[in-house]
């Protein structure tokens, strides 16, 4: 059946599909109440988090490990919570369970194993970027990254035989994917993952960065976020740090390079640093999935 003939696809409807199969990691929602409770305090903020020990484990693992550096142990949720802070905690936390959200993708369709190496190596990129311009919680630019072609793993999902149809059409016409996509769909793959996120109630700073990595100067309030983000996924195809949809390697938006305004030769000092910690990172994040 082609596209022409099936019913018509729609953001919303995959959104709400979506929504209904897979559901928000459940300590996201309570952990926000806690936050924005004028009485909770740091061991209830924890408390939510230590319930899920798979969890716990990965978190504290995250924050012994290269990507923050410490000088002292992280040996507590608690302590966690103290350092690394309340907001960027929930962040984190939502990074390590996410990716746990999305099962059952055909093999044909999506390497998942790959998928993810790609999304925590932009993750991680987009932090360092971040932390290289001296922003603040750059835990919202390694989530972002992390999510930021979770679009795909949606259609995937939710509409596996058009998604692969539009993956094959994509590499037939050598066109960037997300170009068929939009073509095919009316939509791609960014606006989807950003409209679900927004769903799920995530902070705009994450799902616009999300929605608009394609095109980050569509982006309203967040354009440095989402300029950092475009930037990272863009390094991590010429670099092939694990692979997604895209079959090459996607133009940069000189704009988008503007806002930036770094050097192009500190891009050699932030792989440098970046690519021990994807694979440690990888290795904590994909224990158990």
């Amino acid at each position: 059946m082609s596209f022409a003939e099936r019913a018509p696809i729609t953001l919303e409807r995959l959104v709400e599909q979506t929504r209904t199969i897979y559901s928000l990691p459940y300590f996201y929602e309570r952990f926000n109440e806690a936050i924005n409770h004028p009485r909770s305090s740091i061991a209830d903020i924890a408390k939510i988090i230590i319930e899920d020990q798979g969890l716990t484990a990965r978190i504290l693992k995250l924050a012994n490990s290269p990507l923050f550096g410490y000088y002292s142990r992280v040996d507590s949720i608690t302590k966690a919570v103290t350092i690394i802070g309340t907001q960027q905690l929930r962040d984190l936390a939502f990074a390590a369970s996410a990716m746990g959200v999305f099962k059952g993708i055909p093999d044909d369709l999506m390497n998942m194993a790959l998928f993810w190496r790609h999304s925590i190596a932009c993750g991680i990129i987009a932090r360092n970027l971040a932390t290289c311009l001296r922003e603040s919680n750059v835990e919202r630019f390694f989530v972002a990254g992390i999510l930021h072609d979770v679009g795909q793993l949606i259609l995937c999902a939710a509409i596996p035989e058009t998604a692969g149809e539009v993956l094959a059409l994509s590499r037939s016409r050598q066109e960037h994917y997300h170009h068929t996509e939009r073509d095919q769909l009316g939509f791609d793959h960014a606006d989807l993952g950003g409209a679900l996120l927004q769903a799920w109630k995530l902070p705009a700073n994450i799902f616009e960065p999300v929605a608009c990595h394609h095109a980050p100067r569509s982006a309203a309030q967040f354009p440095l976020e989402s300029a950092i983000v475009h930037l990272a996924e863009i390094v991590c195809q010429a670099f092939e740090f694990g692979a997604s949809g895209e079959w090459c390697v996607s133009p940069l938006d000189p704009a988008a390079w503007d806002r930036l305004g770094m050097p192009v030769n500190i891009l050699a000092t932030i792989l440098k640093q970046s690519e021990p910690q994807i694979e440690e990172t990888f290795d904590i994040l994909m224990e158990g999935q």
